[in-house]
């Protein structure tokens, strides 16, 4: 296990980029997000990332499972130090953005995103 934590939270703006099926994409930040971040951030526990997240771990949020398939340079820092980074739901063998995590799988949904619900890395 990599990483592990609680979802605590969403903004009231998290789900607006996953449902834009352009975009789908959320972002996750620690649960003490400057408040102007955390109005578009799904919050989480603060955990520690063991290890870096790398091409072909496996990312689950609430029950769904993802496989990792870019990794954005700066993402591992970002989510190391603050637990932020985007995870971008269009897969892909290249990162859109330096902060971005790219992931294939299921379509995640707002009932995935329960507080309560786990974010793991492994």
């Amino acid at each position: 296990m990599k990483y592990q934590s609680k979802i605590v939270g969403l903004g009231p703006d998290a789900l607006a980029f996953l449902e834009d099926e352009d975009m789908n994409f959320i972002i996750i930040f620690n649960e003490d997000a400057p408040p102007e971040l955390a109005e578009l951030s799904v919050l989480h526990t603060k955990a520690e990332l063991k290890e870096d997240p790398a091409v072909g771990d496996t990312l689950k949020i609430g029950n769904k499972e993802f496989k990792v398939s870019a990794v954005g340079w700066e993402a591992p820092h970002t989510w190391a130090e603050l637990g932020h980074c985007t995870l971008d739901f269009k897969g892909g063998s290249e990162a859109e953005r330096p902060g971005c995590i790219s992931l294939e799988g299921n379509q995640l949904t707002a009932e995935d995103l329960a507080v309560g619900g786990v974010i793991e890395l492994y």
